[in-house]
């Protein structure tokens, strides 16, 4: 939540809202939220106003929120650059475990020999009478 008597765009509560900015954007707000964070750390080390220290908190996390955004960002446009591609980065593969990467893969597992296709080919074919 945020103070009602500050600037709207100086104190971010809505990531939703962030997703939607470009990179440029993003990255002037963050530098504005760190300009007043720096401004909030001087008065808090002259030891003025109290409360106005309690904001110190509501910067910090809009910058947490901004840096977020970007980063999530960034890693979109990199799994999109990566989509299909043989190779990618670790961090954009499928979290397992070190067994499950190294499992056989489902073609591998069902491979058979050449004996064993020409024995199933053989069984196949064999048909049985009942007698009555």
């Amino acid at each position: 939540p945020c103070n009602t008597n500050m600037p709207r765009e100086q104190v971010v509560d809505n990531a939703k809202k962030l997703r939607g900015q470009s990179r440029s954007e993003l990255e002037a707000t963050l530098l504005s939220l760190k300009k007043e964070l720096a401004e909030l750390r001087v008065k808090q080390a002259t030891g003025t106003n109290p409360q106005k220290l309690v904001k110190i908190r509501e910067f910090r996390h809009g910058i947490a929120r901004v840096k977020g955004t970007i980063t999530q960002q960034q890693r979109h446009e990199v799994a999109k650059f990566f989509e299909g591609k043989k190779y990618k980065p670790l961090d954009l593969r499928p979290r397992t475990t070190r067994a499950q990467r190294r499992a056989l893969t489902p073609k591998q597992a069902n491979a058979k020999t050449l004996r064993a296709q020409k024995r199933i080919s053989r069984i196949k074919g064999r048909k049985f009478a009942l007698k009555a």
